[in-house]
């Protein structure tokens, strides 16, 4: 049996069938039916897992990676059980160069713990996601957050990646140095492959210097629509912003019950700027008369660093102030369209959920047209996931439409890959055979991107 020959190749404690490991490993943060792996493997380096893949490919057993379990679409879920390799010792720092602006880290290590080991040289890795995912998941999903609207995605920070393939191959996708023309963009093509082309095992990553000063602010408006024109004219404007997100009244007072926040409840503008001090305070001063130029209301700077770090944190817990709703479960889109057409899908998102009569928010990061919605639906009550379910699909649709994606920053996962053809068309061919080549016999996280032929 595969699981007496993985025992052999790693040690018995790295291989776990306890029930506990196996129902950890068998979902993640989303709404899609968990599955239970057969056996869930822990390795601690490349070699362990160049293992894993040979048992794999001997006994012809799929392989699901597994970071920290807080996607959101379904991609660490083993639909076809087999084994589940979790990363968490493999969270290591290989290689650290201040000078060069540059980490080399294993996928296990987390943005928090990855952030205390660069912070007291004076640098950050800036990309926030708002949970602590690991470094490996946030690659594979190319993931984004808060910051993407000056720092971009995980695919804009990545120098390296080395990636075990299926057949047991070792590569490495990038080079050390800040840019190369050499070459096709393998950095590219494996950020966001949801581990379906290969194992990420160790990934070499941009840093950046801590800001001299940051400043916080918010303010509020009569429409959600409002909160999006005024965060396009200060994208038209020019202004650096680090932070840019929109949350709606239904939010605020979700996450207002949630942690006992005093937020006035109306359609919000969250702010961050960061650089030099007087650049800063300029930036603030610029957007603050623009906004009440637009007639905002409530405007509010947070004067001190305990203010501003009270302020985000409320934002990030916009997500989970839903997800602790007594009796309810909730799904939800995510999409990101051209900042011109921000405005209407972000009216359109509201409309499909006070048309649905469900519960719900939308928010997220509109300085780059990447926004959110959250559906709150009762799964005892028949009908009301489909309700919530019709609001995510026309959201996707009508972004797709307007030149925008069905998603972007969660990934497909599973909950995606219905649109993928509607997204790209004749491209998903080449997609599958990309897939094909690199991996002909479907081990790697089977089920995922797109609907297997």
């Amino acid at each position: 049996m595969f699981i007496h020959k993985l025992k052999e190749r790693l040690g018995n404690d790295k291989v776990s069938q306890n029930e506990n490991e196996l129902f950890r490993h068998s979902h993640d943060e989303s709404f899609h039916q968990p599955v239970e792996p057969d056996v869930v493997c822990f390795p601690t380096g490349r070699q362990d897992v160049e293992a894993i893949m040979e048992v794999a490919r001997e006994n012809n057993v799929s392989v699901t990676p597994f970071g920290a379990g807080s996607g959101l679409e379904g991609q660490a879920i083993p639909v076809n059980k087999g084994i589940s390799i979790n990363f968490e010792n493999m969270n290591n720092v290989v290689n650290f160069s201040p000078e060069d602006l540059k980490i080399t880290v294993q996928p296990g290590i987390t943005r928090l713990q990855l952030n205390k080991f660069v912070n007291r040289h004076g640098l950050m890795f800036p990309i926030d996601p708002g949970a602590d995912a690991s470094i490996g998941g946030m690659v594979a999903t190319n993931a984004s957050g808060t910051t993407a609207v000056r720092y971009g995605s995980m695919r804009d920070q990545l120098l390296d990646l080395e990636v075990v393939l299926a057949n047991g191959t070792v590569i490495h996708t990038g080079s050390h140095a800040k840019k190369s023309s050499s070459g096709y963009h393998l950095n590219g093509l494996f950020a966001g492959s949801e581990g379906t082309l290969g194992i990420i095992t160790e990934i070499t990553l941009r840093l950046h210097g801590i800001p001299e000063h940051t400043i916080a602010a918010r303010c509020t408006f009569h429409t959600p629509k409002a909160c999006a024109e005024a965060a396009k004219i200060i994208l038209q404007s020019g202004i650096p912003v680090m932070r840019m997100e929109l949350v709606d009244a239904d939010s605020i007072s979700q996450v207002n019950t949630y942690g006992d926040y005093n937020l006035p409840v109306a359609h919000s503008l969250f702010f961050e700027f960061a650089g030099m001090k007087t650049s800063v305070e300029e930036e603030a001063r610029l957007v603050e008369q623009l906004m009440r130029e637009l007639d905002c209301e409530n405007w509010d700077v947070a004067s001190d660093s305990k203010e501003r770090i009270e302020l985000w944190k409320a934002r990030h817990e916009m997500a989970y102030a839903y997800q602790h709703v007594k009796g309810m479960a909730n799904t939800g889109a995510d999409v990101c369209v051209p900042i011109s057409r921000l405005p209407e899908l972000i009216e359109y998102a509201r409309e499909l959920i006070d048309e649905s009569g469900l519960s719900g928010g939308v928010l997220g990061h509109v300085g780059d047209g990447n926004f959110h919605t959250i559906v709150l639906y009762d799964p005892n009550v028949e009908g009301e996931l489909e309700k919530a379910e019709y609001t995510n699909e026309a959201l996707a649709i009508r972004a797709i439409e307007v030149g925008g994606t069905c998603t972007g920053e969660h990934g497909v996962g599973l909950g995606k890959r219905k649109f993928q053809e509607r997204e790209h068309g004749a491209a998903v061919v080449i997609m599958k055979q990309m897939k094909q080549m690199l991996d002909p016999e479907g081990l790697l996280n089977p089920g995922k991107i797109f609907f297997e032929d």
